[in-house]
């Protein structure tokens, strides 16, 4: 019922929502049994108390509508539900990390995550972690059952990548944020620096995205469709500079690495992007004064140059549509204006 969810090393995700959606038929059998013991029983790892939590907060439906804990279920009843991946670490050093928060209410608050950061506490990042920063400067924020050392989170992006993330401070909050996750209504555009020019000024990657067959930390494409999740990307070129662009990319969907690999797959690899390619020399001469121009661009952006800019959901109170919008971080601005004083001194 729960689902198992392999982390990456580098403490992140592209844009990956930490929830999924389940379904039961309650079988002809069944008793008449309240709907938050019945519900217990089907979910490891998850204490009557949550489960209750949960129905209160609305992330459980029964044929479609809101129910309550003591509903009795019948045969026939679709019971439908959102549950975290399991998280089997749950401990969270509490430590007064600044956080870099742009909006804040009762129910939620945006923070823009610097690079280099890693979301949430996982396998050689155990402190450190935008978690770890919540912990302290907030108490008891919300988790979903299955989530347990995730406080807050309903996604989450690349420990190297930069922007926008929002946190959830309620169970209401919780419950509406994961749903806009997972029905993949959140709004969310990233700007990326990739190597070479694309063809056109716009395009769409409609291809699955999984685990990469040769190294299991990596993702991959697979045009035939048979392997990965259903994943899509909209692009746009924003400039043009020779030998890299700058794009503008809208996530329909958000899955592990998406932006990283689809771009890949496009032959525009993200500027210095070590795991996809990224961090060689792809487009442009051979002299040595380009590679040293080169190396020195990854010197200023040691990192893949990918900023999640922009953030937009309805509010799970007021049913307002909220966004919001990060700068470019010091070092993309950096190294774009590099490449542009490249572009207008070279013939």
């Amino acid at each position: 019922m729960v689902e198992d969810f392999e982390s990456d090393d580098d403490g992140g995700e592209e844009e990956e929502s930490f929830v999924s959606q389940h379904t039961i038929t309650v079988d002809k059998g069944q008793d008449a049994i309240r709907l938050d013991r019945f519900l217990t029983d089907k979910t490891a790892n998850a204490s009557r108390n949550k489960i209750q939590q949960a129905i209160d907060s609305g992330v459980v439906k029964v044929n479609d509508l809101p129910s309550k804990a003591n509903y009795k279920i019948k045969p026939g009843d679709v019971i439908t539900y959102w549950v975290a991946r399991q998280n089997k670490h749950t401990d969270v050093l509490p430590e007064p990390i600044p956080l870099d928060i742009i909006y804040e209410d009762d129910e939620l608050l945006v923070v823009n995550k610097p690079a280099g950061m890693v979301v949430h506490p996982a396998h050689g990042n155990w402190t450190g972690t935008l978690v770890n920063g919540l912990a302290y400067h907030f108490k008891q924020l919300p988790e979903l059952p299955g989530n347990s050392g995730r406080p807050g989170l309903v996604h989450r992006i690349d420990k190297d990548t930069s922007g926008l993330l929002v946190i959830a401070k309620s169970e209401v909050a919780m419950a509406h944020l994961a749903q806009q996750f997972y029905d993949h209504s959140i709004e969310r555009t990233y700007l990326a620096l990739v190597w070479g020019e694309p063809a056109t000024e716009s395009g769409t990657v409609d291809m699955p995205v999984g685990r990469s067959a040769k190294n299991r930390k990596l993702m991959d494409t697979f045009p035939e469709g048979d392997y990965g999740k259903h994943a899509i990307t909209h692009w746009q070129v924003v400039k043009r500079l020779r030998y890299v662009s700058l794009l503008s990319c809208k996530l329909e969907t958000g899955r592990t690495h998406q932006i990283r690999i689809h771009l890949k797959h496009l032959g525009h690899p993200l500027f210095n992007d070590a795991a996809y390619g990224g961090d060689k020399i792809r487009k442009g001469t051979q002299f040595s004064k380009y590679k040293m121009f080169i190396h020195n661009c990854f010197k200023i952006i040691p990192r893949q140059a990918l900023h999640a800019k922009s953030l937009g959901f309805i509010h799970p109170k007021t049913g307002e549509f909220m966004y919001f919008e990060s700068p470019l971080p010091q070092d993309m601005e950096d190294v774009l204006q590099k490449w542009e004083e490249y572009v207008q001194h070279v013939p």
